[in-house]
């Protein structure tokens, strides 16, 4: 696989807007002194890095920002877990497009719905899963925030897709 410059240069500017996206320009609300919630557009680099240059660009992507952000501004322990997570959401819609054979022209709702399998396996199972099992958190309580987000997120990551 040849890189340019220019990708790892889009690559690191990605990461770098996810990192301010994600720990900056993000609401976050605690649940029992853990954040429990994080809304935000933070992922949507990650996910467009993985459109952009392949799901391993979107792995390295995802990945990196989650480790240079806890690096820059940590918040609590650092978890590996979160890593996988943040990584799989810039592979998962990339695999997705392509088990439909979609590589060419991408239509909005083949994009709309591997973005959303990408964030019901990150967003709604994983991490809300590392969360109870790691803080001890109630499902109860990680769910619904969650259950209302996902959908905006989804339509606003698909809705961008005129970027690419």
């Amino acid at each position: 696989m040849k890189i340019s410059s220019h990708k790892i240069t889009n690559m690191g500017f990605l990461i770098a807007l996810s990192i301010i996206l994600t720990r900056i320009a993000s609401l976050r609300i605690a649940i029992g002194g853990v954040e429990g919630i994080r809304i935000g557009l933070g992922k949507f680099p990650v996910v467009l890095g993985g459109i952009l240059f392949g799901p391993l660009a979107g792995g390295l992507i995802g990945g990196f920002s989650d480790l240079l952000g806890y690096i820059i501004n940590p918040i609590g322990a650092y978890m590996p877990h979160f890593t996988l997570t943040s990584a799989l959401i810039g592979i998962i819609p990339v695999v997705v497009l392509r088990l439909l054979k979609r590589t060419e022209e991408i239509k909005t709702i083949e994009l709309g719905f591997s973005i959303a399998i990408g964030h019901i396996i990150t967003s709604l199972i994983m991490i809300p899963y590392f969360l109870h099992t790691i803080f001890g958190i109630p499902w109860v309580v990680l769910m619904p925030a969650r259950m209302i987000a996902a959908p905006f997120n989804i339509l606003i990551y698909t809705y961008n897709k005129n970027i690419t």
